[in-house]
């Protein structure tokens, strides 16, 4: 505006020094021709009328020419002005929508996020298989009357499992290496069994035969009737990284794990405990607002056996998972 107003002042200075000018150069002009009158009143009268109206024309044209360079330039500043006002922005306005921006932003990533629910809590269940038998507690059988030797060891090796976990969110983009891919923290309990056994104690063989100082047997086969459920509890924790994130089909993978496994009936030193890994992978799809369905395949590993307890073994199956 400075400089606006400084180009204003110097063309209206300009235009009064011109106009001033073609004023003297006027009356100049008259004053000679007063001069010379008495000499030659005649012809002079002749010459100064021509050179009046001569003089009074050129004053017109240069009038004239300075008018419209005037306007131009005044046009021009106008043109100036506009383009100043249009460009110019005033520091408190530019802040306010620079704010505004700022919390629209803001909103948006809010309801992202919350739309994106990272957390999961799920259902599942399915099939179960051990690399080995279950090994443990030795069975009695009737063989201990005739030769005193206890055999048979728990052989089973299929299961059937169900449990339950939650998925919490940690980072959306791999820790700034890879987008779109989620860092999950999985906590996780499962319940596995194997089957039940008859022979979980004494036999029938073995409880017939009379103890020294006592005169009476045991009770016979009656002492045997209950069952041994054979069975495992396993609880882990693992990272879990799932990809596609905002895709309705997510697969994941867990690269490695930690898992404890109690099992059931104890070892022959009566050892419950089993420290272990997991690892595993699957995928789920978002069937309906945030309900999930998903499938994975996990593999248990333990670092050794319990007493001649091996739980090592796979878990494949199905989940239902509910988003938040």
């Amino acid at each position: 505006m400075k400089k606006t107003k400084l180009a204003l002042t110097a063309i209206v200075a300009f235009a009064a020094a011109t106009l001033a000018t073609g004023a003297v150069a006027h009356e100049g002009t008259n004053a000679h021709k007063h001069g010379h009158a008495g000499h030659h009143a005649g012809h002079v009268e002749t010459t100064e009328t021509h050179s009046s109206s001569f003089s009074h024309s050129s004053s017109n044209a240069k009038v004239d020419a300075l008018e419209s360079q005037l306007q131009a330039m005044q046009a021009e500043i106008r043109s100036l002005r506009a383009a100043s006002g249009h460009h110019q922005v005033d520091p408190d306005t530019a802040k306010v929508q620079e704010l505004d921006q700022w919390m629209n932003t803001v909103k948006s990533e809010g309801h992202s996020a919350k739309g994106a629910k990272d957390n999961m809590v799920f259902f599942r269940g399915g099939y179960g298989h051990n690399n080995d038998q279950r090994g443990g507690t030795l069975d009695p059988s009737s063989a201990a009357a005739s030769n005193g030797a206890l055999i048979g060891a728990i052989g089973d090796r299929d299961s059937w499992y169900f449990g339950a976990g939650f998925d919490f969110g940690i980072n959306d983009n791999l820790f700034g290496m890879m987008q779109n891919t989620d860092v999950l923290a999985e906590l996780m309990f499962d319940y596995k069994q194997l089957g039940e056994r008859k022979l979980n104690g004494l036999s029938a063989g073995v409880t017939a035969l009379a103890l020294p100082g006592v005169s009476t047997a045991l009770g016979g086969a009656g002492v045997n009737n209950q069952t041994a459920t054979v069975n495992a509890l396993t609880l882990a924790a693992s990272p879990k990284i799932k990809f596609l994130k905002g895709s309705a089909f997510r697969p994941w993978l867990i690269p490695a794990g930690f898992e404890i496994t109690v099992i059931s009936p104890p070892s022959d030193a009566i050892t419950v405990l089993n420290p272990g890994m997991m690892f595993g992978a699957g995928a789920d799809y978002k069937i309906w607002k945030d309900i999930y369905a998903g499938a994975d395949v996990r593999y248990h590993h333990s670092f050794d056996n319990v007493d001649g307890v091996n739980p090592d073994g796979i878990t494949a199956g199905g989940y239902l998972g509910l988003g938040f």
